[in-house]
């Protein structure tokens, strides 16, 4: 059902066993082990972007609560018009809540995948998802990608003595199904093994989170979903992979840990990268104020005067001009004014012949 996933993530564990079992060996408990730890690397650097997107959408919608909280005041009791609004303002900030959870929603599937491909190198068993394959039949059936050369090589690694396929809670006819291959391992050394890697695993998910929470801001935090979900992800996580270790074979838990390493670091730079943005951004923002800004005790500019200052310039004639326009207005022109070329010398004012007809009509 699932074997677009299945056959991708075996042919990457098988390409990196490959690599490391060329030089520690193809039946090392090490170079298998390492080559876990590089799927998760793979594979978490093929997510690496949208991580970088979720944690931008993590931001920016810790930045818009309070506009959110205004929206949802505002249309407490219009729930279709405060979709509408909300989907607005995602929209005008370009907004998209899917990718603050699309990496997580893409690492499941690739847990279940590596999962299953571990957990199918050893099909003996007879409970849910179990094939009950006998140990000849289990070790001569390939594994997706994987050669029955492969499967066998698997069978017979140990990582400090314990089978990466085993567990502390397995039982003792499945432990059985070793004893051709590297022989039937104890159920100390797969506990010694197992219990380091469940502790390990546990604390780096509680630092993780601490990680997370801490660089929450106020208001996030202050909102009791919120809240609730920090407690789960510090506490109640944590605790569930130790709770549940015992049921988990070795390779999930080098899984477990190689990825907890790997989001620690990822935080780590991911977080400082975006912060150093938004530093050079404020300090772009500040050397701009700071241009234009009136320097140390220069007079500020009045910028109605300028204005005022233009127009007048526009609304009033050239001084050169000014003797020709007064002698087409027939008013004398200033002393000491040049006439303009081309422009009739002043001369008295001619009456109008409109200017006696009021008494004509009075002696009439």
């Amino acid at each position: 059902m699932l074997d677009f996933i299945y056959y991708p993530v075996s042919a990457i564990l098988w390409f990196w066993h490959q690599a490391f079992g060329y030089v520690l060996g193809k039946n090392s408990g090490f170079a298998w082990a390492l080559a876990v730890v590089f799927l998760v690397f793979t594979l978490r650097l093929v997510l690496f972007q949208p991580f970088v997107k979720q944690v931008r959408t993590t931001r920016q919608m810790q930045e818009l609560q309070p506009q959110i909280k205004e929206l949802q005041k505002k249309y407490k009791n219009d729930r279709q018009e405060m979709t509408v609004q909300m989907q607005k303002l995602q929209k005008e900030h370009g907004f998209n809540p899917l990718m603050g959870c699309l990496p997580v929603l893409l690492q499941v599937p690739v847990f279940l995948g590596l999962f299953h491909v571990l957990r199918s190198f050893q099909r003996t068993g007879h409970g849910i998802g179990q094939l009950g394959m006998s140990p000849e039949q289990n070790a001569n059936t390939p594994n997706y990608i994987f050669s029955v050369p492969d499967v066998q090589s698997f069978l017979s690694a140990r990582l400090f003595g314990a089978p990466l396929s085993a567990y502390i809670t397995q039982p003792t006819t499945m432990l059985d199904s070793f004893a051709h291959y590297g022989g039937i391992p104890s159920k100390v050394a797969i506990a010694a093994v197992s219990i380091p890697l469940m502790v390990i695993a546990g604390v780096a998910t509680h630092f993780n989170a601490r990680a997370s929470v801490a660089r929450q801001s106020e208001a996030a935090a202050a909102n009791p979903q919120a809240a609730m979900m920090n407690k789960l992800a510090l506490y109640v996580f944590p605790l569930g992979v130790m709770v549940g270790g015992p049921f988990l074979p070795v390779a999930i838990l080098i899984y477990w840990v190689s990825n907890n390493i790997w989001t620690y670091a990822q935080q780590h730079l991911v977080f400082g990268r975006i912060e150093k943005e938004e530093e050079a951004k404020k300090a772009a923002a500040l050397e701009r104020r700071a241009q234009n800004a009136p320097k140390p005790g220069a007079k500020p500019v009045d910028v109605r005067k300028k204005q005022d200052a233009k127009t007048d310039g526009v609304q009033d004639a050239p001084l050169e001009d000014a003797p020709a326009q007064a002698s087409q207005n027939g008013s004398k022109p200033a002393p000491g004014a040049k006439p303009s070329p081309g422009a009739r010398p002043a001369t008295a004012k001619k009456r109008s012949g409109n200017r006696g007809r009021p008494n004509q009509k009075r002696r009439r």
